[in-house]
């Protein structure tokens, strides 16, 4: 007997057994249905509690080895060094203690969509334009023409070295030289992660013009690398020996087509996402500027993968189109927050791409590691390097005058510069066929000699050769960049332009401008900018030309912005 509440407030016995059906309840039975142990998801859940509690512990320990590092100045182990070598620690700690190494293997999909967008954009959003732009001939040789150089001396070297038998019985397709050339195409692939974490370091000092060559050829070789083995990736065929090498001008002109296309997606969603700012009021609330700026980075890099092109050739192109136009549409607090915010992300994502390199040396169960292959690879990258930057070196400098001229030092400097990283061991383990774990430990093996040694000795490198910031004769750094302060250029330039340049510059300023920000006119976002305060932070605004000549953040991050 059960007690029932009536709603005139009432209580009276009520036998729910008298209320009860008479007829028995029928269950119908999935036969295919899968029952679900709870004991196992529990342990499942407290698994991978426990290893996101260690990554968080190891991407803590690494910043703080960082700061270690950059308090200390220990120029011989960079920060990605010290990451990539905690990460083997981890990982050889988990292999013998767990079997469960799901979360500690590198994946090429969280790799490509979640941890490489934030830096590319950010590197593109933060990029010297002026710097970029003045050396885009060299940088565009090193990059295209400098990635097809290597692609075909590593790929078919390679390929030729195994039909002679260097490498053993069954190493690699002896018969179809383009899984060797898909090789080439993968490991031609300069790290701009790897790039940023040491040549970018503050501490080094780099010369600017070195810098500036070292990291636009990383972000577009990269690319370029990356269409190349999608490229080659359609027409190689495991089964199908007889190649043809007259499909390679195809291949080279399908992979021309991907690249500009690449562009053409990052500039037009660059320029969509900066008309709808200039147009709306969305400078009246910061944290939604701010959220679709993030969700722009992610939506670009997506459309662009979505439709096999470049997502990161198109991210890249559409940080600069950002930064130079909607720079001027974001509010005060939204334009501080942005920069702090991809800065802060790419930091992470750097250290976590580091530790997971490390850590799969022990997780990545390969079954096949070939050391003369290996040390071989690694000798015809340096081979297609020296191939690639000496001659086009010295074509570039014929349209270079004076001091823009690249010296025989600094070529040096740029051959030992290649770099190899994530974004080439994560195409690596993409390969297709029989032989990927010989790819993939090669790459791996060459990914981290190329970070721990040769970023190690970095440092020196640059002093032995005068390439550090102010030591290079005619060097011409602006003051802030011989004081060594952090200088973030989103409209630097001098009003000297000539030819194109001058037709340019003019449709910029009279017509793009006026439509995706930045025009002669002062700007809702202009008016934002006045003298205001976000925190420690303290801005000063002059009005004096349509141009953002400089932001200057000094050691008290007093800033100094010429709108």
């Amino acid at each position: 007997m059960e007690k029932e509440e009536f709603a005139n407030g009432t209580n009276s016995h009520v036998d729910f057994a008298s209320r009860a059906p008479t007829l028995s309840p029928t269950y119908y039975v999935d036969p295919n249905a899968t029952v679900v142990d709870f004991a196992e998801v529990e342990n499942e859940h407290e698994t991978d509690a426990i290893t996101v509690l260690l990554m968080n512990v190891v991407i803590i320990g690494c910043l703080l080895l960082a700061y270690y590092v950059k308090q200390h100045r220990i120029y011989y182990l960079p920060e990605s060094a010290g990451a990539l070598m905690l990460g083997m620690v981890i990982g050889g700690v988990a292999r013998l203690s767990t079997d469960n190494l799901k979360l500690f293997e590198f994946s090429p999909e969280v790799f490509f969509f979640f941890l490489l967008p934030p830096i590319i954009f950010e590197a593109g959003y933060s990029l010297k334009r002026k710097d970029f732009f003045q050396n885009i001939g060299a940088i565009t040789l090193y990059a295209m023409v400098g990635t097809m150089i290597s692609t075909f001396i590593v790929g078919f070297a390679i390929f030729y070295f195994a039909k002679a038998g260097l490498f053993g019985k069954h190493s690699i397709d002896t018969e179809n030289p383009m899984e060797a050339l898909l090789f080439g195409a993968l490991i031609s692939a300069v790290d701009p992660v790897a790039t940023l974490s040491i040549m970018g370091s503050a501490e080094l000092n780099c010369d600017p013009l070195l810098y500036s060559l070292v990291f636009g050829e990383s972000v577009l070789n990269d690319a370029i690398a990356i269409s190349l083995f999608r490229v080659f990736l359609k027409y190689y065929d495991p089964d199908g020996p007889d190649f043809s090498e007259s499909e390679i001008p195809s291949a080279l002109l399908n992979f021309c087509s991907v690249s500009v296309l690449s562009i053409a997606v990052g500039v037009t969603l660059g320029l969509t996402a900066s008309y709808m700012y200039k147009h709306t009021s969305l400078s009246d609330y910061p944290n939604l500027e701010t959220s679709l700026l993030f969700c722009f980075c992610y939506l670009c890099y997506a459309t662009a993968e979505a439709v096999e092109l470049s997502g990161i050739m198109a991210l890249f192109f559409n940080g600069i189109v950002l930064s130079h136009y909607n720079s001027y549409n974001l509010s005060s607090t939204a334009h501080v927050a942005s920069e702090q915010i991809f800065s802060t992300l790419a930091t992470i994502t750097e250290t976590l791409v580091f530790v997971y390199m490390g850590m799969v040396v022990f997780t990545g169960k390969f079954a096949n590691f070939n050391f003369r292959f290996s040390i071989t690879a690694l000798l015809l990258c340096l081979v297609g390097r020296l191939f690639n930057i000496f001659p086009l070196s010295y074509l570039a400098n014929f349209c270079r005058e004076g001091n823009e001229r690249i010296p025989l030092k600094m070529q040096c400097v740029l051959w030992f510069a290649g770099l190899r990283g994530a974004i080439a061991f994560a195409l690596a383990a993409n390969m297709p066929g029989n032989h990927r774990d010989l790819y993939a430990t090669a790459t791996l093996f060459i990914c981290i000699f190329t970070t721990v040694v040769c970023g190690g000795v970095t440092e020196k490198i640059l002093t032995h050769f005068g390439m550090k910031q102010g030591s290079r004769v005619g060097a011409h750094e602006s003051d802030d960049e011989m004081n060594g302060s952090a200088t973030y250029s989103p409209h630097r330039g001098n009003n000297n332009f000539r030819g194109f340049k001058r037709v340019w510059k003019t449709f910029d300023d009279e017509v793009l401008k006026l439509y995706f920000g930045g025009s002669h006119q002062t700007t809702a976002a202009d008016q934002h900018r006045g003298n205001f305060e976000l925190g420690s932070y303290s801005y000063e605004i002059s009005a004096q030309s349509s141009e953002v000549d400089e932001l200057e953040v000094n050691g008290d991050l007093d800033m100094n912005v010429k709108a």
